[in-house]
């Protein structure tokens, strides 16, 4: 087994003990145990919630439907209803969160792969960057920038990241880089978007850098972007 394959094992070692259904549960009562969802705050619809956390839509509304049984959550009815947080949510009734609250030296040894790698990508970019992908980078901050809730902008962003790999001009750039940033997916939490608007604004510093050519910015603007990391994700909010 080479160092790559066994990190990606053991940092994944402690969700595999979960099911698909409780890694949702547990990332949603997380993400509110931590006050990155608010109470009252509504969820994006089932599949949405299912393509950003790479799960099925009947994992997803099995999950809400138990998570509001736990008193995390709420449903209402109407227009203006669906699943919300509740207004006083249960903190600490979901055991499988520790399954992520044992995992924080595994998390940020991933930050640290994604950071060594994406840092090469973004140099390589800069150099090599295409035309028609330099548009779909450009697109991709757009789209984010309309995005309404989190799992909108999250699928947008792996798509994001997976095209500054084919951007490098390095063919099997993203065989390389595209697991180490999947496992790393399987961390994220719900944010809230005041902090997803701040990180789509260092995707668009980011692209500039690399429509100019200029491969020291784009590397600082991607140590940046990815070190922040290990103070914002839930490894660096739990205390």
């Amino acid at each position: 087994m080479n160092a790559l394959t066994a990190l990606n094992s053991q940092a994944l070692e402690g969700l595999r003990r979960l099911t698909a259904l409780d890694t949702v549960r547990a990332r949603i009562a997380l993400a509110v145990d931590l006050g990155l969802l608010k109470p009252g705050e509504r969820l994006p619809p089932a599949a949405e919630v299912a393509r950003a956390l790479d799960v099925g839509e009947i994992t997803v509304r099995r999950a809400l439907i138990a998570l509001c049984e736990e008193g995390v959550l709420v449903r209402r009815r109407g227009r203006t209803g669906g699943t919300l947080v509740a207004d006083e949510p249960a903190i600490g009734r979901v055991a499988e969160i520790e399954a992520y609250r044992t995992a924080t030296a595994e998390v940020h040894r991933l930050i640290d792969q994604r950071l060594i790698l994406e840092c090469g990508l973004a140099h390589l970019a800069a150099t090599a960057i295409t035309p028609e992908l330099l548009a779909e980078l450009k697109a991709l901050v757009g789209e984010m920038d309309q995005a309404t809730d989190w799992a909108g902008f999250h699928t947008c962003d792996e798509r994001f990241h997976l095209a500054l790999a084919a951007s490098s001009g390095v063919g099997s750039a993203a065989g390389h880089y595209g697991p180490v940033l999947r496992q790393l997916y399987h961390y994220y939490l719900p944010y809230p978007m005041d902090y997803l608007r701040e990180s789509n604004r260092e995707h668009a510093a980011l692209v500039a850098a690399l429509e100019r050519h200029d491969p020291v910015e784009a590397v600082r603007v991607t140590r940046a972007h990815v070190e922040v990391l290990h103070r914002t994700m839930f490894v660096g909010l739990l205390r």
